[in-house]
């Protein structure tokens, strides 16, 4: 199977967002990745749900959302009603992991699982036949641009052997620090999607970094 690539708009000209999604929608993205941060889980906040809805309405590719937010059920269906086509929570956020994972397919989405990079990924063991996706934090959420944790690779190689052991059909997906340097090699290691903000939209020439990701 092929990977899949998944920009984060966090990295975009928020002033020229409807110019970066056109971008998008014409590049060899598959993916909209979408960063939604609450202060409270992270330190950091970014866009809700008005912002996500007008993303929407423009984009021609899926949208992946990933919420670093506490408590992430309470919105599961207002992120299903504002355009949200996959939805991941993060493990560390989420007391009833299995309930949410459920709740989010009964919404029509694919369900996925966060881990940061403290967390082991054994502790996915008993939810991974449950899941659609499983996203490894190769940073620490939060912020953009931050440099990549290179113990991301033994993790992926070791959740690839717990997704074949249990016959999950779940996809790996690694977010942080992605860029030319190390993408061949998580691909190598069994990633399924690649999340790239800042060295796409940092890019003078965003659609061709984007190829470049998808054509190794």
């Amino acid at each position: 199977m092929k990977h899949y690539i998944a920009p984060s708009i966090l990295s975009a000209d928020f002033l020229n967002l409807g110019e970066s999604l056109q971008m998008l929608n014409k590049s060899k993205a598959d993916w909209i990745h979408i960063d939604v941060m609450d202060g409270v889980f992270v330190p950091n906040i970014t866009i809700g749900f008005p912002v996500i809805k007008q993303i929407k309405q423009l984009a021609k590719k899926p949208l992946d959302v990933h919420l670093m937010i506490v408590q992430p059920e309470r919105y599961i269906d207002r992120f299903r009603e504002a355009g949200a086509d996959i939805l991941s929570v993060h493990f560390e956020a989420s007391t009833h992991l299995h309930r949410t994972i459920s709740a989010i397919k009964t919404a029509g989405m694919k369900a996925g699982v966060v881990i940061n990079p403290h967390t082991n990924v054994c502790v996915l063991e008993d939810i991974i036949i449950d899941v659609d996706l499983v996203c490894i934090m190769s940073v620490n959420p939060g912020f953009g641009g931050q440099k990549f944790i290179e113990n991301s690779f033994s993790k992926i190689i070791n959740l690839k052997a717990i997704i074949a052991a249990a016959k999950s059909k779940a996809l790996i997906e690694v977010d942080g620090g992605v860029d030319n340097t190390n993408a061949a090699k998580l691909l190598k290691c069994g990633a399924d999607v690649l999340v790239a903000g800042n060295y796409v939209f940092s890019s003078k020439e965003p659609t061709k970094a984007i190829a470049d990701l998808k054509n190794l």
